[in-house]
């Protein structure tokens, strides 16, 4: 069974005309067959771009795709009710299948203060709610970032910040969602698991230094994981380093099927059936 790249900013791909087409064209002679466009754009102006993608983007040789919404935690201090409104007639659309990637990151100096995010993050799963689409997280706490965001954002803990928001504001509604990215601890992994959440691992899965999400990745259960590129950003090993695009996802697939023990194509049956469980709507 063909791939599906659950997360990739195909809007990055603007530099010539025909690069967008060419990265799908690769995707799909890839077997990478359904991508998922994350519509967060460089913020609420341009969120709509990924949905656009997804209502143009067909034809033979290319995968189907699917959109998100949202407004991403960087851009918080911009989610006002004009973008809140814009957000709900984006994510109303039948090819707009989520909310996101919204969440806390508390990596960046220049990152809005927590309050705000934390506010922004509220909004948005609210929404959700009233839509029931599920949501995809960006979680990045403050503890590899910079000596000035370290001290912007003290001893706050993102991941536990954001597991206590969903606790009280998402987990009451029974709904589904995406840890996109999976970047944490397997306790952090087993509390997200928990709350209803899916994880999904992308190419820093192969990183040297990221045992902690190898191990979350072996202990997921087999009906709650997802493979995704994040592309343009953290190509898998051996591509590290190199821009990434949605063909790529094929690394980290088969780097995660060794982990648990299966074959590459178990692993693709194994997503693509746990991808079109929770969107039932790209069967």
């Amino acid at each position: 069974m063909p791939l599906i790249d659950s997360h990739a900013h195909l809007d990055f791909y603007n530099e010539t005309p025909t690069e967008r087409v060419e990265v799908l064209r690769r995707a799909y002679a890839a077997g990478v067959h359904t991508v998922l466009a994350i519509g967060i754009g460089d913020g609420p102006a341009t969120m709509h771009q990924a949905l656009e993608i997804a209502e143009t983007a067909s034809g033979e040789g290319l995968p189907q795709v699917f959109a998100s919404a949202g407004i991403h935690p960087q851009e918080a201090a911009h989610a006002g009710p004009d973008a809140l409104e814009k957000l709900a007639a984006l994510a109303a659309r039948e090819r707009c299948v989520a909310i996101g990637e919204i969440g806390l990151d508390y990596y960046h100096f220049d990152n809005p203060d927590i309050a705000t995010q934390q506010e922004a993050f509220i909004a948005q799963m609210r929404l959700a709610a009233k839509l029931r689409k599920p949501i995809l997280i960006h979680c990045r706490t403050s503890e590899l970032a910079t000596p000035q965001a370290k001290e912007k954002y003290g001893e706050a803990d993102a991941w536990e910040d954001l597991l206590a928001l969903i606790d009280e504001h998402w987990t009451p509604h029974a709904l589904p969602g995406i840890m996109h990215c999976f970047s944490g601890t397997p306790a952090e992994a087993e509390r997200s698991l928990a709350a209803g959440f899916y994880l999904s691992f992308a190419g820093n899965l192969t990183y040297p230094k990221a045992q902690g999400i190898r191990d979350a990745a072996v202990l997921a259960p087999a009906d709650r994981i997802l493979v995704e590129t994040d592309a343009p950003f953290l190509a898998p090993i051996p591509l590290r380093g190199q821009r990434n695009e949605p063909a790529f996802v094929t690394q980290t697939a088969a780097a995660l099927a060794e982990l648990r023990g299966i074959t590459p194509e178990e692993l693709a049956d194994l997503t693509t059936a746990n991808f079109k469980n929770l969107f039932p709507s790209t069967r």
